[in-house]
């Protein structure tokens, strides 16, 4: 009920930006309800009797790709119709081709779920082969690898829609990562940043901008101190230099940095937006939010 009303006005600034002619491709997170999927599968499969079998965690992700998607093309729909735009509006299922030999396999990050005490999280590992990690003084949490996207297996899908003036959402929570066997793409128990997917396929479809929408209107350097600075436009070099600084947290900006530098150095005359989804329109017209460009 919370998603269903939060999308409503996801929706409006969206729209916004549709509306003043702008070809607009949406991507977005998914950290809390694959968690919650994952573990609802787990709880129903413990269920005396319920028969109900454990679901792997490349499953958890398409199916929280389909409702969230579900959720935000509807509301995208109609916030479009109550403006009097006729515009078709899907969700593709999006699966993210990665590396097998990506090094991340090797030290999963991404925490997903619930918490667990330390006596429940060494019982998880032991019986499931998980591997728990200390989440922030919370408690236990699984993790799981967050490999780097490498390609999009319905990228052809994504851009004949986007060709025909259709609005796509795709690469929701960074995509369902795959890997590639012969002509077979396998699931693999990872999670995709969703600012590098939509990095990716911001790429590929030859975008002019790629916007990352958060929760502050700008990006700071010295966040939260004394001497802390928000920034309205940042060159690749400059970046890179407060990356190496450590001004940007893990899992918070600095992912969503990387991203914009990335793409904005991917070809000439690309640039990335990070600002507030409340203040995308006026981010696009130059008057908020951090632009990073390759000087």
């Amino acid at each position: 009920k919370e998603q269903l009303k939060l999308v409503k006005n996801t929706a409006k600034p969206i729209v916004d930006l549709i509306e003043s002619g702008n070809e607009v491709i949406i991507a977005h997170g998914n950290g809390p309800q694959v968690g919650m999927i994952n573990l609802a599968m787990e709880i129903a499969s413990k269920t005396e009797g319920s028969n109900t079998p454990e679901m792997p965690f490349p499953e958890c992700g398409a199916m929280s790709q389909g409702y969230i998607g579900y959720h935000l093309q509807n509301a995208i729909r109609e916030e479009l119709l109550n403006r009097g735009l006729n515009i078709p509006v899907a969700t593709v299922i999006t699966q993210v081709i990665v590396d097998k030999d990506d090094p991340a396999f090797k030290n999963p990050t991404k925490p997903i779920g619930a918490f667990y005490t330390e006596e429940e999280a060494k019982k998880l590992a032991e019986e499931k082969g998980y591997i728990m990690k200390e989440d922030a003084g919370r408690g236990y949490r699984r993790v799981v690898p967050s490999p780097i996207p490498v390609d999009v297996a319905e990228k052809e899908i994504v851009k004949t829609l986007v060709d025909n003036g259709h609005i796509v959402i795709t690469v929701g929570g960074g995509g369902i990562p795959v890997v590639k066997e012969g002509n077979s793409l396998i699931g693999v128990p990872a999670v995709i940043d969703k600012d590098f997917a939509s990095e990716k396929i911001a790429e590929i479809l030859d975008a002019d901008y790629l916007i990352i929408l958060t929760a502050v209107e700008k990006v700071a350097i010295n966040f939260g101190k004394e001497n802390e600075e928000w920034l309205d436009k940042l060159t690749v070099e400059q970046a890179e230099k407060y990356i190496e600084e450590g001004h940007f947290a893990p899992g918070s900006m600095l992912p969503k940095v990387q991203a914009a530098i990335k793409f904005a150095k991917s070809k000439e005359g690309r640039k990335a937006l990070i600002t507030s989804l409340e203040k995308a329109k006026e981010g696009i017209e130059g008057k908020t939010g951090t632009l990073i460009v390759n000087e």
